[in-house]
């Protein structure tokens, strides 16, 4: 049966990065699973590659279907973003292994969805100072900044992230990300060590 690694953090970690390298490198012949949400798209984004950007009448749709795993929604500055995981037939455990991005709720609603044991949990941290200095660069390099948004996402992940949920997720390995190629590195051979031959 094939594995589903979960990549975690809270915003400005890196997990874009670490996600496009492993990718990129594809060691474990890993497939992507492309998360769904409503919010508007950013600048330098494509439609299926970060994410399938879709409206509220499509998740009403896929609800009604029994398609959505996973479903997160946050009153922004901008208005009511949803964020979403969906079971669209991409996803095949018998042949495949798979890569996500997602939150700790998200991580743990696919766990109930597929099981411990095909889900993989990767929790990637960084001090709060960089992250934010990351977040604000990030967001300057944009054609309209939202740095209230950015302020409020920085704030929610505190919560999010809390070692209590952390806990209630059994999640006990963390990757501090302070150099980039070395945290790389480890999750490379966590991946590895947790990889098991498909059939």
């Amino acid at each position: 049966m094939g594995k589903i690694f979960y990549l975690m953090g809270k915003s400005s970690t890196g997990k874009d990065t670490i996600y496009k390298f492993i990718l990129k490198e594809n060691k474990f012949k890993l497939r992507k699973i492309v998360p769904y949400t409503t919010r508007p798209i950013r600048e330098g984004e494509e439609n299926g590659r970060e994410y399938n950007f879709i409206d509220d009448a499509e998740v009403e749709r896929l609800g009604i279907a029994g398609k959505i795993i996973e479903l997160r929604a946050y009153n922004t500055f901008h208005g009511t973003w949803r964020y979403m995981t969906v079971d669209d037939g991409r996803i095949k455990l018998d042949s495949h292994n798979y890569i996500i991005i997602g939150t700790l709720e998200s991580y743990k609603r696919t766990v109930d969805y597929y099981g411990q044991e095909a889900v993989v949990p990767i929790m990637v941290e960084v001090d709060n100072g960089v992250r934010l200095q990351r977040a604000l660069n990030r967001e300057r390099n944009q054609e309209n900044p939202k740095y209230q948004e950015m302020c409020r996402r920085f704030l929610a992940d505190e919560e999010d992230f809390s070692p209590e949920r952390m806990k209630e997720a059994n999640i006990t390995r963390i990757f501090v990300n302070d150099n980039l190629t070395t945290c790389i590195s480890e999750i490379e051979d966590y991946i590895e060590a947790n990889l098991e031959p498909i059939k």
